[in-house]
């Protein structure tokens, strides 16, 4: 899980602020915060979500820098007493809560910085979701760039080769060229072209940014949420420690996100939807389908399945600017 996540990326000192102390509205304000959160997004014509790995946590996953978290931990010289496997773990409330805030009109994007795949999991619509550091259950051609959906998450990280020939069939009954890796970033690397344009755009697009379960440490990421303020655009954040944004944010909630979102759908009149096995494309074995999945940005579709080998090729690496 994430810590086996974080053992395989390289060493980097700067990994920003860990262990900040959490803070609890209590029940009351939660109350009315989460029907001033619904208003604004009743109010508002785009509604863009981001989220960290604040909302994974209630999957068993643990966040980085929260006071259990896997960077706060390392700094102790500890890790985290979870051994859960991503191949394991569900969506939660808050995932589901936003598949159908997405499918009710409400949300009109999604950005996620978060690579346990468990938006893939919940039936949140790729061609609506940015995922700006991969995702542990896509494997990515380095020819055609194409991306596709596996059983199992990948053992790798950092954009290495998995020694899989890419399934696209081509003109002649050919397939690419291409071989399959995983695209999960590792600190050095730039976040993929299409998933941050779209994330740009939308983030500058909306007249309210819904930041959940991030401190905003990481850029570019963490600056999408105030893309919109030069045009007037509203913040909000749920999170139980303080972000690097809070000043300027509209609304603060600290409490669990789960615990707001449920407020949130009820308010908005809209019901959410249980977790189904059968409807997700991770769970392949289970539904018994040779189909594979692709999952490339603006383009996803089942294809035709190939066994075609080739020889693998070593990939260029690419740079990601992070910052405290």
């Amino acid at each position: 899980m994430s810590c086996d996540y974080a053992k395989g990326l390289s060493s980097y000192v700067n990994k920003g602020k860990c262990g900040l102390p959490e803070k609890f509205d209590d029940e009351e304000t939660v109350e009315t915060k989460a029907k001033m959160v619904a208003d604004m997004i009743k109010n508002a014509k785009h509604v863009v979500v981001h989220t960290g790995a604040g909302i994974s946590t209630a999957a068993g996953i643990p966040d980085f820098r929260g006071p259990k978290g896997v960077w706060t931990l390392e700094q102790k010289g500890a890790a985290p007493g979870i051994s859960l496997s991503f191949n394991d773990t569900v969506p939660t409330v808050t995932h589901m809560a936003l598949v159908a805030m997405q499918e009710a009109g409400f949300v009109k994007y999604l950005i996620s910085q978060n690579i346990d795949g468990l938006h893939l999991k919940s039936g949140f619509p790729r061609s609506k979701l940015s995922e700006l550091h991969g995702n542990m259950f896509i494997e990515e051609c380095d020819q055609c760039k194409r991306q596709f959906v596996r059983d199992t998450c990948v053992t790798t990280v950092g954009q290495k080769c998995l020694d899989k020939p890419c399934p696209i069939p081509k003109k002649g009954g050919r397939t690419c060229r291409g071989k399959l890796y995983d695209n999960i970033l590792d600190w050095d690397a730039e976040l993929p072209f299409d998933d941050l344009q779209e994330a740009d755009n939308h983030s500058k697009m909306a007249d309210l940014n819904i930041c959940l379960g991030s401190t905003l440490q990481i850029i570019p990421s963490g600056k999408l949420p105030i893309a919109n303020k030069a045009n007037g655009g509203k913040l909000v954040i749920c999170n139980l420690q303080p972000t690097k944004y809070d000043n300027l944010a509209d609304l603060i909630v600290n409490t669990y996100i789960d615990a707001m979102m449920l407020q949130i759908v009820k308010l908005l009149g809209i019901e959410i939807e249980q977790y189904v096995q059968e409807s997700d494309p991770t769970r392949m074995k289970l539904i018994k389908t040779e189909q594979i999945f692709e999952w490339t940005l603006r383009k996803w579709q089942p294809i035709a399945k190939s066994t075609r080998k080739l020889p693998c090729k070593d990939r260029k690496a690419k740079k990601l600017k992070k910052e405290a």
